[in-house]
């Protein structure tokens, strides 16, 4: 490892849309580049699926490469950005590459959130940085406020909003009363969802991303498989004009809170923000997390989460925080590694079944008297106190309306089960809907 060289040379595995955003940022900010860190950086290789692809702007003469043993093979590159997403064979590449010697980069929210802990332990006894700004949040610099600045926190939760997609598609159902199907439509024709948007709109995207910071807040592994996952495609344009009338949005959060006991309840799920809150604010693409630890008390981060430039940023101020440290008698500064870096004392995770939250309802009931006396006698069986109740789009030609419930806090196990006792009754013709309040 060539760490004190001026000349550092970069191995860019992936030239998508953010590769090759990091791709234009390392040419053309390269006297900025200089100037703020002492080192001139080169792009030395750039591993690609098709190296006669036509690419604006062109990357140097040679670097393109379609093998990834030029990059991880090269004792010249010391340092590997790593841009291609998934596990595998992302996750390989980068244990090579940190076994090597070489500093990496990566964007990479799966990998982080199923290798993290074993790759940091591995980075850390190799004396190379592992730096993963992107993998959480975009442009948000929510890692490294959890691995320096809030370090000195004992972290009781984390609120965020880490998907644009999601983000962009509820906004657009909210202003505009758009269908869930056709706002998706929108947001993919926008760019900002995939072909296949499973990952997004179902919570999985999220959770890995959740993984990550939980990871790093609680200084445990926090299994994305063990996270209770809820998409957003139940939600219908009714659902947001009924929670603007009861003063709330309805946003996807991303939630982790550290219990008493030493457990901790990590969920992903739609949920009625208060309309004076400011995760309740944060429309279109932009992200927000929001934590809240013993010293800091609470603070909230807000920017762009997604997006060729937001992520560039992060890639980058990574890039640039890595040749800043090189050359570093002491190599980088010990890691705040979850479990110590063994990996093997995973953090419990709540069912869901034992959240207590307040709950909303919506449910397509007979247009008739007793209904609600009805309904109110199985929530009541169950220990589930009614807050609020509204009848809504009353249809006289099927004879039915639209019921809208607000409960006071309640065990999640309980309202599930009365919810079914609900559904079998003769006067419920559908329950449409049921949705976690966040106070």
């Amino acid at each position: 490892m060539m760490d004190n060289s001026t000349v550092i040379n970069i191995g860019l595995m992936g030239l998508g849309t953010v590769g090759g955003g990091v791709a234009a940022a390392l040419s053309g900010n390269a006297d900025a580049i200089k100037r703020k860190t002492g080192r001139t950086v080169r792009l030395r290789k750039a591993l690609v699926r098709d190296a006669g692809k036509v690419r604006n702007p062109a990357p140097p003469a040679g670097a393109l490469t379609t093998n990834p043993e030029d990059i991880l093979a090269d004792p010249d590159i010391h340092i590997v950005v790593e841009m291609m997403g998934g596990d595998s064979p992302a996750g390989e590449y980068l244990e090579r590459a940190l076994a090597a010697g070489k500093h990496v980069v990566t964007a990479n929210k799966e990998v982080m959130s199923r290798r993290g802990p074993s790759l940091l332990a591995l980075a850390q006894s190799q004396r190379v940085n592992l730096l993963f700004e992107a993998s959480a949040g975009g442009g948000i610099p929510i890692v490294g406020c959890l691995m320096s600045q809030l370090l000195a926190n004992d972290i009781r939760s984390i609120r965020s909003i880490i998907n644009g997609t999601t983000n962009y598609i509820l906004t657009r159902m909210a202003r505009h009363q758009t269908p869930f199907a056709d706002a998706l439509a929108e947001a993919q024709a926008q760019g900002y969802a995939e072909a296949d948007p499973t990952n997004d709109i179902e919570g999985i995207d999220a959770a890995y991303k959740l993984s990550v910071l939980g990871s790093l807040a609680f200084h445990r592994p926090i299994p994305h498989h063990a996270i209770y996952t809820e998409g957003i495609s139940r939600l219908g344009p009714e659902d947001f004009r009924y929670a603007a009338e009861l003063g709330y949005a309805i946003k996807s959060l991303a939630i982790a809170v550290a219990e008493a006991n030493g457990s901790v309840q990590a969920r992903v799920h739609p949920a009625l923000v208060p309309e004076d809150h400011l995760l309740a604010k944060v429309d279109g693409v932009y992200n927000a997390v929001e934590v809240t630890g013993d010293l800091c008390g609470q603070i909230i981060l807000h920017g762009q989460g997604a997006g060729r430039d937001a992520t560039t940023s992060a890639v980058m101020g990574d890039i640039l925080n890595i040749l800043r440290s090189m050359g570093n008698a002491d190599g980088p500064p010990p890691l705040p590694l979850p479990d110590g870096g063994g990996g093997n004392s995973e953090a419990r995770i709540w069912p869901i079944d034992e959240l207590a939250s307040a709950y909303y309802m919506r449910l397509t009931c007979a247009d008739q008297a007793g209904v609600l006396a009805q309904i109110a006698r199985i929530l009541g069986d169950g220990n589930i106190s009614i807050a609020t109740v509204i009848q809504k789009d009353t249809d006289p030609g099927s004879g039915t309306a639209q019921l809208v419930i607000t409960t006071y806090p309640a065990r999640e196990a309980d309202v599930q089960t009365a919810l079914a006792a609900v559904a079998e009754l003769g006067v419920v013709a559908s329950v449409n809907n049921l949705i976690r309040i966040e106070g």
